[in-house]
């Protein structure tokens, strides 16, 4: 039997013979002309880059357009995930940025307990730190994966781990929650006021110092966290990562821009202060260390190091199947 070439180039039987055989009575004509229909429906059916057929698309070899829209509108987020990175990221900024407020605050009488800028910094680099990590071992960390800033979702999303309506998710919920942790900042009342609640601004050196500064310490977040994410052996202490490393980067980078390396962290105090200038370093700057970071990791000396689940903690923990 002679074949034709579908357009996905793989082959099917000529229809044409089959109607002489008919003529000849060697094969009866309604089984023939189901042949033909499913012969039709096999060449009109569009195929993938290697002859596959779509998901989306009917036993019968056509496209359903109706099945994969339905197919999207199934795709739901998992409710739980998002509420507990929400309150993650509230309990982040409302009880890291106490810290700020209560280590910096005019009159505070950390002031004179710790009369250097520096040793202050570093310590509220790492208290900071400390209640991320806290965060992450705890409960809500378990489910939601504690990221609880978009820079790191983004990452998660570049290294494949995390789809684009989870990514979409997540960020929203962080900016909530980031959102609503700062309005509970207004209860320090001037204290908090007089370092606008926590915000980051630009420092003496200028916005383009800031901005530098910005990449370069969500660069140092992102690579060092992802680093420790990729080896099993390790991955388990990934949060005790944060509370030195807050302090370093807020002690060295602090005068600079504040040491924000997370938009939501950066957005919920300037809702709440009202004081936006140089608002857009913080978008700017943590998205550039991230792509950096994430681009480092591409090189052929850094490709075997993969992080297998978009979590920072409790990785066997994945109830809905989206981190992975």
């Amino acid at each position: 039997m002679t074949h034709l070439e579908s357009p996905s180039g793989t082959q099917a039987p000529d229809i044409s013979r089959l109607n002489q055989h008919v003529s000849h009575g060697d094969v009866a004509p309604a089984p023939l002309m189901a042949v033909e229909r499913s012969l039709h429906q096999y060449m009109a059916t569009p195929r993938g880059e290697h002859g596959q057929v779509p998901i989306a698309a009917t036993s019968k070899g056509a496209p359903n357009p109706e099945l994969a829209s339905q197919a999207a509108t199934n795709v739901k987020l998992p409710w739980q995930l998002l509420m507990s990175e929400l309150i993650g990221t509230g309990l982040l900024i409302a009880v890291g940025l106490s810290a700020v407020i209560f280590d910096f605050g005019r009159g505070s009488p950390m002031i004179h307990l710790l009369a250097s800028g520096g040793a202050r910094r570093a310590l509220t680099g790492f208290l900071f730190g400390t209640v991320g990590a806290l965060i992450t071992f705890s409960p809500v960390g378990r489910l939601s994966g504690a990221h609880m800033n978009p820079a790191v979702s983004a990452a998660f999303y570049l290294e494949g781990k995390l789809s684009a309506l989870m990514l979409a998710g997540y960020v929203t919920a962080q900016l909530a929650g980031a959102t609503i942790g700062a309005a509970a900042l207004l209860s320090w009342g001037s204290l908090g006021k007089s370092v606008h609640y926590g915000a980051t601004v630009p420092g003496p050196a200028g916005s383009g110092y800031a901005l530098l500064g910005e990449t370069a310490t969500t660069f140092c977040l992102i690579a060092g966290l992802f680093t420790i994410l990729s080896y099993r052996s390790l991955r388990k202490f990934a949060p005790l990562l944060f509370p030195p490393l807050y302090a370093v980067m807020v002690y060295l980078e602090g005068p600079l821009s504040g040491t924000s390396t997370n938009p939501a962290r950066s957005l919920g105090p300037a809702i709440i202060s009202g004081d936006w200038h140089g608002f857009w370093v913080y978008l700017v700057g943590p998205a550039a260390g991230m792509i950096a970071a994430i681009s480092m990791r591409k090189l052929p000396s850094l490709r075997k190091l993969e992080v297998e689940v978009a979590k920072v903690h409790h990785f066997d923990k994945d109830p809905y199947r989206v981190f992975h």
